[in-house]
């Protein structure tokens, strides 16, 4: 397929001040910056197929540094109006994974990519992990989505070679914003959902370091916090109206609401029946990756692959926590916890 699509290096759409938003801010945040950085061992490892294409995606996004900024336009707007061009030929995805936040999606989703059988977004070239589509859906068509996924002819060459492919997309707001689970389920009621769910204590300061490093947060860990319910306040009442809106604020500042897990579950499995949704502790990625990157293979109708060496992603130098706030924290999500954990019927063995 790779002599009939063109391949570019960037993303575009009808709205450019939303593509600007969605391609640079957005991957910056969600997106590790040394995603296809591999050292010998790994390369060793992983054996010959996924090598391939560590390699080739790693000289691409070195071409795509040294570019001038007119050539990654011309090279965007063309990718992309030939995927819009071709929709109708680009069958929708066949899982996202939605969350959470700082839970291991880009991780998970960097090693699927490593799976014979699963074929990144188009073009490839680009290393995309999400289009956005899902809380941007009014700017967008729906054949600009479909664009963003490989041609049912580059599928069924793939499956020649490695067996049934699949293709996806990961977004950890698709789980956390209030409209997007029903919103993927009209336009893509057949697909899977695959959720990771991390201690919410770690994954609150986890998410404020990163807004730390990325410069949009000014304040210390505890005032955050405090500060957080006045920041999402204004956002509550264009939920209820408006399926469509997206709040930066909702994304950026949400560290401790968005540890709080089961009304995003439940919003879920009210949009997808339980057997296409696979939840998962991120713990379960930290004590054996291989085991979960299995259940999640399963899950997608994949052969097993070893991963030999699994790739870590987005990982964040980070000051410990005070023992207080970790404290606070703990009693706060105590009670958030035992309902998830009644509501799914397992025990997910977070501390506190």
């Amino acid at each position: 397929m790779t002599a009939v699509e063109p391949h570019g290096m960037a993303g575009t759409a009808a709205n450019p001040v939303a593509e600007s938003r969605t391609t640079d801010d957005r991957e910056t945040e969600d997106r590790a910056t040394d995603d296809r950085a591999i050292d010998d061992r790994a390369i060793e490892a992983r054996g010959e197929v996924s090598v391939v294409t560590v390699k080739r995606v790693s000289a691409a996004q070195r071409a795509k540094d040294a570019a001038p900024r007119w050539l990654l336009d011309s090279a965007n707007a063309a990718t992309r109006a030939w995927g819009v061009a071709t929709a109708g030929l680009r069958p929708m995805p066949d899982f996202l994974i939605t969350g959470t936040k700082r839970g291991g999606t880009t991780s998970l989703w960097n090693n699927l990519l490593r799976h014979p059988q699963v074929i990144g977004m188009y073009p490839q070239i680009r290393g995309r992990k999400s289009s956005d589509f899902f809380f941007a859906a009014d700017q967008h068509s729906l054949s600009w989505y479909r664009s963003h996924f490989p041609s049912a002819l580059h599928r069924r060459a793939r499956s020649r070679r490695a067996g049934d492919a699949v293709s996806g997309e990961a977004s950890p707001y698709y789980m956390y914003g209030p409209h997007c689970p029903q919103l993927i389920r009209a336009a893509a009621p057949d697909t899977k959902i695959i959720i990771l769910l991390r201690d919410p204590v770690a994954r609150a300061y986890s998410h404020y370091q990163e807004r730390r490093q990325q410069g949009v947060e000014d304040l210390d860990f505890e005032a955050a916090l405090a500060a957080e319910e006045g920041r999402l306040a204004p956002d509550d009442a264009r939920w209820a109206t408006d399926p469509s809106y997206y709040s930066e604020a909702h994304d950026f500042f949400s560290y401790r609401s968005r540890g709080v897990y089961l009304p995003q579950v439940q919003r879920v499995l009210q949009a997808f029946p339980r057997e296409q949704v696979l939840i998962m502790r991120s713990e379960d990625f930290t004590e054996n990756y291989q085991a979960a990157f299995d259940e999640v293979s399963g899950f997608l109708g994949l052969d097993r692959h070893d991963l030999g060496l699994a790739e870590h992603h987005n990982r964040i130098p980070r000051s410990p926590m005070s023992e207080r706030t970790r404290a606070d924290l703990a009693a706060y999500y105590r009670p958030h916890n035992e309902a998830l954990e009644e509501f799914l019927g397992r025990d997910f063995g977070w501390p506190g």
